[in-house]
C-alpha cells in the first residue's frame, strides 16, 4: 500500500496537506508548521528547527506499521525511522494544538482545522490492516 502526503498550505501555526492512498484522494491532513526539511537535512538542522517550533517531519519515504499507542490506548499507524523524531503517528485531532509532530487526518472545511478526523483515521487503519493481512508493506511518501 502506498500513501502520499502532499503538503499544500504552509502557515505560521500549521501545515495543510492532502493524503492519497494508492493514488486516490483519501483526506486532508494537518501537521505542525514546516521548515521544508528533507530526509537529507542534517540532524542538527532538524533538531534546531524542532526547538524553534517547526515540527512537521522531513519529506521522505517512510515505512508504516500499526502498533498499539500507549498515549492513545489504541492501534494506530506509526512511521518508522523519521530522522530527528520518535513516535510519529497518524491519529485523530482537529486543530494545530492536537499535534506535536504527528499527522492528523480529516477534511479541511474550516481554516486551520480538519474535521471528521476519527472517522478518517479508523477507515485508514482498517485499509492498512487489510493490506498488511494480505502480506503488503505500507509506505508513506511525504512531499
Amino acid at each position: 500500500m502506498e500513501i502520499k502526503l502532499i503538503r499544500k498550505y504552509y502557515q505560521a501555526k500549521y501545515t495543510i496537506g492532502r493524503l492519497y492512498v494508492n493514488n486516490r484522494f483519501f483526506s486532508d491532513c494537518l501537521e505542525p508548521p514546516s521548515l521544508h526539511l528533507t530526509e537529507r537535512s542534517a540532524l542538527g538542522t532538524i533538531l534546531i528547527a524542532k526547538y524553534k517550533g517547526y515540527r512537521a517531519i522531513p519529506t521522505g519515504r517512510y515505512r508504516i506499521l500499526i502498533t498499539r499507542s500507549r498515549r492513545f490506548g489504541r492501534w494506530l499507524p506509526l512511521l518508522l525511522n523519521v530522522k530527528g523524531f520518535e513516535g510519529i503517528r497518524i491519529h485523530a485531532g482537529n486543530k494545530p494544538e492536537d499535534t506535536k509532530g504527528c499527522i492528523l487526518l480529516g477534511f479541511n472545511r474550516r481554516k486551520g482545522y480538519v474535521l471528521d478526523s476519527t472517522r478518517c483515521v479508523l477507515t485508514l487503519v482498517k485499509m492498512m490492516t487489510e493490506a498488511i493481512a494480505k502480506g503488503e508493506k505500507v509506505f508513506m511518501e511525504v512531499r
